[in-house]
């Protein structure tokens, strides 16, 4: 009987991490759209004042599909860029995933 309770009382401490760590989650990711947002306004608002109208833009991006990064950049030096933060960020999560007590607390 008290086996039951000790195991009752460890599964309900263990729901209560996992719904620390969704809502640790939750907030870094609306943190990371927030800033988002804060830096292509500021961008915008930055390239408006600057009035330079010469210039080279070099673009890229990362979609995810899944596991599978698919890269895509105007320069060379653009797509090592994404490359490389492609790499970090699965390295992140793949630590996030397996070894999250090593990542949150």
């Amino acid at each position: 009987m008290l086996n039951k309770v000790i195991k009752g009382y460890i599964l309900v401490l263990l729901n209560f991490s996992l719904m620390v760590l969704v809502e640790d989650l939750f907030r870094l990711g609306f943190l990371l759209i927030l800033s988002g947002f804060f830096i292509v306004f500021l961008a915008t608002i930055l390239a408006a004042f600057t009035g330079k109208t010469s210039g080279k833009v070099k673009s890229g991006g990362v979609v995810f599909i899944g596991p599978i990064p698919i890269i895509f950049g105007s320069d060379v030096k653009t797509i090592k860029t994404l490359i490389f933060l492609v790499l970090a960020l699965m390295v992140f999560v793949f630590f996030l995933i397996f070894f999250p007590t090593l990542v949150w607390r």
